[in-house]
């Protein structure tokens, strides 16, 4: 039973928005670019095994995707997938990595070759017993039952190709193909016999991770030393994403495709929330969607419900981020 669904990560949503509200010129471009592809393979890589783990019995199995849990003060631990039942708890930390894959457990390190060359990755093994650390002292702080915790390394891309020592016997039981998820699980099953945790417990660790999880945020702009004055405002014309467009009799026109749209200011203030602040004002919507009149900028925001606060002159409203 999936309890914490799949979404698109918040890193996809502000690369994506900061390629849109930068010039095509602008030298950072590909640097963006690049990030991006990085997420999205990480994200697609996640989604692949999605297919395996509903061959699982659902009253079984509470799942839960892009887990991020506070333990201590400024420590977070964020997990692709978590698997709870009422033996055992097990974290899959999902790889889409093309090409040779070497666990080099002598160095700790992974290495993929790939076209004659050679590039190296940190070690998901230790990447993993972190997580299993961290879930353990998190179930601790918050007064849950001590449960065996396991970890999987998924190689979610189908062509790759695992090597490692033959001494480091680590390897052949933690990493394998998303394919094989379902067998893997299954011998788990065998090892753990005993229940541990009743159907109350297993809701009750459920809705708190729930409760406690905090979605990574972070300021993209800072990130690639950039700074609010490049980024273009305006709306953008949903068609052939030309900036700004004119607003008209309640209507956004683009004189590039000649296209109209009533709501076309949505996703600019979307792109606002994720690049610059999650609050705006009357005037930093006004300068953002070049508008001149305040009571237009006014009847907009108003119009998408926006939780805020202060007085009409001096409201600023919260923009929520999809």
């Amino acid at each position: 039973m999936i309890k914490k669904e799949r979404k698109i990560p918040l890193t996809i949503k502000k690369y994506e928005a900061l390629l849109r509200r930068l010039p095509k010129n602008h030298p950072k471009r590909e640097q963006i670019e690049e990030e991006l592809a990085k997420s999205l393979a990480g994200y697609q890589g996640e989604k692949a095994i999605d297919y395996y783990l509903d061959f699982l019995p659902q009253d079984r199995y509470y799942i839960f995707h892009d887990l991020r849990l506070k333990v201590g003060d400024k420590k977070y631990t964020q997990i692709d997938t978590c698997i709870l039942t009422s033996r055992f708890l097990l974290i899959l930390e999902v790889k889409n990595i093309s090409g040779t894959l070497f666990f080099d457990q002598s160095f700790h390190q992974l290495i993929r070759t790939k076209n004659e060359k050679e590039e190296g990755f940190p070690d998901p093994v230790l990447q993993v017993k972190r997580q299993q650390h961290f879930v353990t002292k998190w179930l601790q702080n918050n007064r849950f039952p001590s449960i065996p915790i396991e970890t999987f390394i998924v190689i979610s891309h189908p062509s790759s190709i695992i090597k490692t020592a033959p001494r480091h016997k680590e390897i052949y039981e933690k990493v394998l193909h998303s394919a094989y998820l379902p067998q893997k699980i299954e011998q788990l099953e065998k090892c753990y016999q005993k229940d541990i945790l009743t159907l109350k417990v297993m809701k009750k660790i459920s809705r708190h991770f729930i409760k406690k999880h905090t979605p990574l945020d972070f300021d993209v702009l800072s990130q690639f030393e950039l700074s609010k004055s490049e980024i273009l405002s305006g709306v953008h014309c949903p068609t052939c994403f030309t900036l700004p467009l004119v607003r008209k009799r309640g209507t956004w026109l683009c004189q590039k495709c000649l296209s109209s749209y009533k709501d076309a200011h949505v996703q600019t203030l979307h792109d606002y929330a994720l690049l610059i602040s999650p609050t705006i004002t009357n005037r930093e919507c006004r300068d953002f969607l070049h508008l001149s009149s305040p009571s237009i900028a006014s009847k907009l925001l108003v119009s998408l419900s926006l939780k805020h606060w202060g007085t009409y002159k001096n409201r600023t409203y919260i923009l929520t981020i999809r």
